[in-house]
């Protein structure tokens, strides 16, 4: 890994594990805010089992828990790639639900949310380019294709020996019938 992506890895992680630290040890700040939008979730979750917690102060933990972990992986180049997929999805309930420019009819909240909208908007960018980065290395539809490829031509080269073969053994049958003996 060079330097460079470390450095970047653990900047861009940065903000998730502190907010993240932060949210799982004071997470009742936050429940006014969020309390919207797990409430369109609860249902959802309830559905998909019904033994996960669909209290708000619960599901902010949950995603607190989520962030500092994901975080952490992303800053020591552990699975960064998934890591930075989960970091991605935890950011979109965060910002729905923190950053919601639409409803403030006050426009210097309006324009704070806003600006902080598209921080979050541009940090779920940065997200999913280091879920896109193979650091250089051949990506799995390449390795896939490439090895589709030699597996053809494997092929290809073993029906032209079979081939070969075939006709030494026509022309071997065909001269040892006309030998003596």
């Amino acid at each position: 890994m060079t330097p460079v992506r470390s450095l970047a890895r653990a900047m861009l992680s940065g903000i998730f594990v502190v907010s993240g630290v932060r949210n799982f040890q004071n997470p009742g700040r936050l429940v006014p805010a969020a309390k919207p939008v797990t409430d369109r979730v609860a249902p959802l979750l309830q559905r998909a089992h019904p033994r996960i917690p669909t209290e708000t102060e619960a599901l902010i933990r949950v995603n607190a828990a989520v962030q500092v972990g994901a975080g952490l992986m992303f800053a020591t180049g552990r699975l960064t790639r998934p890591a930075a997929l989960v970091l991605a999805g935890t950011l979109v309930p965060v910002t729905i639900a923190g950053h919601p420019f639409w409803n403030n009819d006050d426009p210097v909240a309006r324009n704070n949310n806003q600006i902080h909208f598209l921080k979050n908007l541009g940090l779920f960018g940065g997200l999913l380019l280091a879920a896109a980065d193979t650091e250089g290395k051949p990506g799995l539809r390449w390795r896939t294709g490439h090895r589709i490829g030699h597996s053809r031509r494997s092929v290809q080269r073993a029906v032209r020996t079979a081939r070969r073969e075939a006709r030494i053994a026509v022309r071997s049958a065909s001269t040892a019938r006309r030998l003596p003996g």
